[in-house]
């Protein structure tokens, strides 16, 4: 998936692709691996039938799981342990297969060359904290709200955020809707800013009421970038359109 043709950047383009392609991202693919087991022990993943004998008793079960393990806005500021611990485990649930797929791509496409920039403990703590910070910007904005947040998009758009700073000129090939689904080689940034622009429109138009949370996006997003360029500044960019991925804006 990563390959690299500039000779004059052989050095950092065999670092960086050692991490994407040898399994040198063991906290991406351990976050994918996390990810997936949650979900697939939930009852949201369609394998525990057998637990939930009605219909009804498998929504109540799926209910009680996302308010145990979701993020609640109004509950969030009353200030309880629990309520403040469930922004990190909303970060590994996930409503629906969808849900769980399409996060997960975007890390695995992205999440590896930021996390071998980073390093791993580096990486640990950026992907929960900007996940963290999301989830509770979209609580702040949705204080009344008793709508259950669940997900990892928050950090994983802290990634992308990452990702756009450091390796601005990173190529990555992208599949447009509008273009017939069409697999079309840009520059990361580009595919980046317009992901962002959807995000933050879309964001304009959403209430607190069940769908994406593009909010947490937004400032997940946002997060990631500033983090990026706080801690690693201008000489840790690579500027070579080198890199290609796979990519769904």
């Amino acid at each position: 998936m990563i390959e690299w043709r500039q000779a004059g950047w052989r050095t950092t383009a065999r670092r960086i692709r050692d991490a994407a392609t040898a399994g040198g991202a063991p906290v991406t693919y351990g976050l994918i691996g996390v990810c997936g087991v949650v979900f697939l022990i939930s009852p949201l993943s369609g394998f525990g039938g057998a637990a939930h004998r009605t219909e009804d008793a498998l929504l109540a079960a799926q209910a009680a799981y996302f308010e145990r393990w979701g993020v609640i806005p109004a509950e969030l500021w009353q200030g309880s342990a629990h309520a403040l611990i469930t922004p990190f485990t909303a970060l590994f649930v996930h409503g629906s297969w969808l849900h769980l797929l399409g996060n997960l791509l975007f890390l695995y496409v992205f999440g590896a060359m930021v996390e071998e920039r980073m390093g791993r403990v580096g990486f640990t703590l950026f992907y929960v904290g900007c996940g963290y910070v999301a989830l509770v910007c979209y609580a702040a904005a949705h204080a009344d709200s008793e709508q259950t947040l669940v997900g990892a998009s928050g950090a994983i758009s802290a990634v992308l955020g990452a990702f756009l700073y450091l390796f601005p000129k990173a190529r990555v090939t992208s599949l447009f809707p509008f273009l017939f689904f069409l697999p079309l080689r840009f520059p990361a940034w580009i595919v980046l800013v317009f992901w962002f622009a959807l995000q933050w429109v879309a964001a304009q138009g959403a209430d607190a009421g069940p769908g994406v949370a593009y909010l947490a996006h937004v400032a997940g997003f946002a997060a990631g970038f500033l983090c990026a360029w706080a801690g690693y500044g201008r000489r840790a960019r690579v500027r070579t359109p080198a890199t290609e991925g796979d990519s769904q804006p």
